[in-house]
């Protein structure tokens, strides 16, 4: 379903439009996907000022008030991106003229094109597709060029220090061959206004070709005038943005005597020990339609501008100093072309550059017309964190971070706060600061969405309110961070020879188009499988040389190694039984990176909301910051009616997250709670009802008043258990035997200090676990009846496989009255996990997949089947310390090379190696932030002196 046609007329200044292409380049992100990659993981750019930049050890002094110096040595700064000169039609010795805000804003707006779907192959109307850019003033190349008309004050100071002329005119050559000189393409080169000029001619656009300045707020002004043009009709497609990677000597200058430099190094928004911002390069530029056009085209829509708002200061105190009614103004303004209330917004990218002054201003001024909550729910964050203030490309760092995270559904961090501003945190706030990436849930079907602020100097406010795109984007996104290298053959010989033609050097690129075909060809029937899980900065070279180190050593045995190579023989094994957590099993985010990476968690995390509304903010909690906070929300996340529906959800989530990448079981079991999770699984309860079931449950148990008892888990043979309860008359009941040498006892809390002091007596070990209650116990059994109660309107279906019981450890009856008669009963009777994993194993499971937070179940499989032929493979094998997608992909190459039908093709999904150029490119230049040299120029014509770095010409 489309928009509907009331939300199109929602806004008063226009029809919405739609964001269909993004290209940036920031620091450590050369693209789209490594710009969202470092934004999700909360990645800091900021680095010492390169050598190729200006000279620390001539510049710096800590000493604000030193002139002529800076304080500041610390910043955001562009990696080298490969450019072409004659792709452009630029000639080689005219680049050390071009600025190279004007080179690098062909790659940007070349990377949003091509994303859009517009890029030069396609046809369609260039004549109403303006370029409209924020630019601050003259570009960086007006400072030396500047700096080369000092020559009469050079040689007049010479010559009054009494230096002899010809000794002078050496000097001020020198001095002038250390700045670019003057030629035709100068001119052009330091204006700000080509740099949408080039991209116009470079991409053949006919419409509209300027840039705008509002100083920090550059790139929403150029964004206002588009939406502008969008709505006249003036134009059918903008090109607009921010391009900065103005960051020299001079740069810095300016701002450490405002003075608004960070003098510890590190822009901290929204934190007390801010002491000032980070200086940044960056180029962010979108492609704009009306959402009605680019639903009718078929566009790609990442997220919906619903509004733009703009105020000026008026009459204000300094020309720089911020006006809360300023940003207040603008901020309602865009609500009220938007059509939409603040109330809505769950996300607010804040101007936040980590000045005192500034971030108390903007967060006061947000919370007085924000008002006051009974809880937090909306997040605020600032990208200047993590990749600098970006001045003219501030605005558009922000709108594409909020963009992205609106097409993930994911809500992004904020780095580097330890203690906040109390203007966010104290009293009845609606904010809150989260240091890691959260999934971002909505609520009454509200449609996400998110404000962006950029505020400039000279009192120039602009917001931006975005919103999710609806239908959402139902594919998880891939950025390539993870590979599955998949190799198959008949001996082991060769894949020994398969590992050997991979160089440990391999470019990161081709070992993801590698491993996609690598998965294509994969043979899961083959006589020898092995798979490689390989993340990303790992040391590839020791993991080949593992693998090839143990072919020799064990061809012809199944073996996995710790760091997740995973080799078998022979035939592959049958379908696997599923197993299910119960309550210790949670842990505070527990399965994050899946949760904001794949669609099946997010549904079913908003689905459990719905009977249990606030669950996922137990579970991804936002952070706080006083001292034992974090044992706090451990402790919230344990309470017994919270723990089983946030159990069961992640559970379920993971659970079609693996039947997505074709996994099929042939039984299943839970422990305690997880059977529910176990009955959802198999198709005898629907989702509803299980999340229904998941919160009655969980209720029923952790209500009643008085001792509700305790359980203490007790490491030794289950007969020694028992014969200590008989011989010390401890009323206690064996409530869990999970292994042959692990029982959980539960009862009354006094019982159970009985038995912990007869243990230690026994020197036998135990460990008082922090249940709420007395689990499968008799002190529970007052929850069985009304939870059949509730079973009563609960539709059984008929499933697809056998789920075998705790209690039982048989299948579950096919009667529905008898099954759930036997599910109610669960409560109270022990948890027979031993017999069941035996039962399960005699019925012909030889492969047992445990799917949910941790791996507990799985080693209590090891242990009960020990040296029998089997197969353990955890989702979670790591427990929330690995990165999630290593978890995942470990499990899913394992089930493979087991030989299970998965279809790792799907990892990676959409993927697409970048084509070979038809020939290689002649000339080739690294760019960055700074500008070329006269040497750089050179070497792209193949001079002698090609690789040297000019730093001189920087300062």
């Amino acid at each position: 379903m489309k928009q509907s046609e009331q939300d199109r007329t929602l806004t008063t200044a226009g029809a919405p439009l739609a964001i269909i292409g993004i290209g940036c380049l920031f620091p450590k992100s050369e693209d789209k996907a490594a710009y969202w990659a470092t934004i999700r993981e909360g990645v800091d750019a900021i680095t010492e000022i390169p050598a190729s930049h200006w000279r620390v050890d001539d510049l710096y002094d800590p000493n604000p008030k030193t002139p002529d110096k800076t304080y500041g040595k610390r910043g955001g700064f562009l990696s080298e991106v490969p450019f072409n000169p004659m792709e452009y039609n630029i000639p080689p010795n005219s680049l050390e003229a071009i600025d190279t805000s004007q080179l690098l804003g062909l790659v940007a707006a070349g990377q949003a094109l091509q994303d859009a779907g517009y890029g030069s192959d396609k046809q369609f109307d260039r004549s109403k597709v303006s370029v409209i850019l924020g630019v601050t003033g003259a570009l960086e190349m007006v400072i030396p060029l500047g700096a080369r008309l000092g020559h009469p004050r050079w040689r007049e100071a010479l010559k009054d220090a009494g230096v002899a002329p010809d000794v002078a005119e050496d000097v001020v050559q020198r001095i002038s061959d250390s700045y670019v000189g003057w030629q035709e393409n100068s001119f052009p080169g330091l204006l700000g206004n080509v740099v949408a000029g080039r991209i116009s001619k470079q991409y053949d656009l006919g419409g509209t070709n300027c840039v705008v300045d509002a100083a920090c707020a550059s790139s929403f002004s150029a964004l206002h005038l588009a939406g502008m043009e969008l709505t006249t009709g003036a134009a059918d497609m903008v090109v607009t943005g921010g391009v900065d990677t103005f960051n020299d000597i001079f740069m810095y200058t300016c701002f450490s005597k405002t003075p608004a430099l960070s003098a510890t190094g590190n822009a901290k928004p929204f934190d007390v020990s801010a002491d000032g911002t980070i200086l940044g390069e960056g180029l962010g530029l979108v492609v704009l339609k009306r959402l009605a056009d680019a639903e009718r085209d078929g566009d790609k829509i990442y997220a919906v501008v619903r509004g733009i708002g703009s105020s000026s200061d008026g009459k204000g105190e300094a020309i720089y100093t911020p006006s809360a009614s300023g940003q207040q103004k603008a901020i309602l303004n865009a609500c009220t072309n938007a059509g939409v209330t603040l109330d809505s917004i769950g996300l607010l990218e804040a101007h936040g550059t980590g000045t005192k002054v500034g971030d108390a201003v903007e967060v006061s001024a947000a919370r007085e017309i924000f008002g006051e909550a009974d809880r937090p729910w909306c997040a605020i964050s600032s990208v200047k964190s993590q990749i600098g203030h970006a001045k003219a490309a501030a605005g558009s760092a922000g709108l594409i971070k909020a963009a992205l995270a609106l097409h993930h559904r994911v809500i992004p961090p904020t780095i580097k706060v330890t203690r906040p501003l109390d203007e966010v945190t104290a009293g009845r706030t609606p904010f809150y600061i989260t240091t890691r990436k959260r999934p971002w849930i909505t609520r009454n079907n509200t449609p996400r969405r998110a404000g962006v602020s950029a505020f400039g100097f000279g009192g120039s406010n602009f917001h931006t309110i975005l919103e999710e795109y609806r239908p959402l984007q139902e594919a998880a996104e891939w950025d390539g961070s993870v590979q599955v290298l998949t190799f198959s053959s008949a001996d082991a010989a060769s894949l020994t020879a398969q590992l050997a033609g991979i160089s440990a050097d391999i470019a990161w690129n081709d070992l993801r188009a590698k491993a996609a075909g690598l998965q294509v060809g994969f043979d899961p029937k083959a006589a020898c499988r092995l798979a490689l899980t390989v993340e990303r900065n790992a040391n590839l070279g020791a993991l080949l040389h593992t693998a090839q180190t143990m072919l020799a050593r064990q061809p012809g045995a199944n073996w996995t190694t710790p760091d997740g190579i995973c080799y078998a023989t022979g035939a592959a094994v049958a379908q696997p039984g599923l197993l299910f957590p119960g309550q210790g099993a949670q842990y505070v985010g527990m399965l994050r990176d899946l949760a904001c990476a794949f669609p099946q968690l997010l549904d079913s995390l908003e689905q459990a909301e719905t009977t249990t509304p606030g669950l996922t903010d137990l579970i991804y909690p936002a952070d706080r910051f006083e001292q034992g906070a974090a044992e706090q929300q451990e402790a919230e996340l344990r309470a017994t009616q919270i723990a089983q529906p946030a159990i069961g959800a992640v559970s379920l989530g993971a659970l079609r997250l693996l039947e997505a990448f074709g996994l099929k079981a042939a039984a299943a079991a839970g422990h305690s709670y997880g059977e529910l999770t176990a009955l959802c699984a198999a198709g005898l309860l629907d989702e509803t009802s299980f999340h229904s079931l998941s919160r009655l449950r969980g209720s029923l148990m952790a209500a009643g008043s008085g001792d509700k008892g305790s359980m203490l888990a007790v490491s030794a043979p289950l007969a020694a258990v028992e014969q200590m309860l008989a011989e010390e008359k401890i009323n206690l009941v064996i409530a869990n035997r999970n292994a042959p040498t692990q029982a959980v006892l539960s009862g009354a809390t006094d019982q159970i200090k009985l038995a912990e002091a007869a243990c230690k007596s026994r020197t036998l070990t135990c460990k008082q676990l922090p249940v709420a209650a007395a689990f499968h116990s008799p002190l529970v059994a007052d929850a069985a009846a009304p939870f059949l109660a509730g079973l009563a309107d609960i539709q059984w279906g008929s499933g697809s496989m056998p789920v075998y019981a705790n209690s039982s450890a048989a299948p579950y009856p096919a009667d529905m009255a008898a099954a759930k008669e036997l599910l109610a009963g669960q409560l109270a009777r022990p948890v027979e996990f031993v017999a069941q994993i035996e039962a399960m194993y005699a019925a012909g499971i030889r492969c047992f997949v445990e799917v949910g937070p941790g791996a507990r179940l799985s080693g209590l499989v090891k242990a009960i089947l020990g040296d029998r032929e089997h197969n353990c493979v955890a989702l979670d094998s790591s427990n929330g310390k690995r990165n999630g997608l290593v978890d995942l992909g470990r499990c899913l190459a394992q089930l493979s090379v087991l030989g299970l039908e998965i279809n790792l093709q799907l990892w990676d999904e959409g993927y697409h190696a970048p084509a070979a150029p038809a020939k290689k490119p002649l000339l080739v230049v690294p760019l960055c932030g700074r500008q070329l040299c006269q040497t750089q120029a050179q070497a792209a014509c193949g001079c002698s002196e090609a690789g040297q770095y000019c730093t001189a010409s920087r300062q």
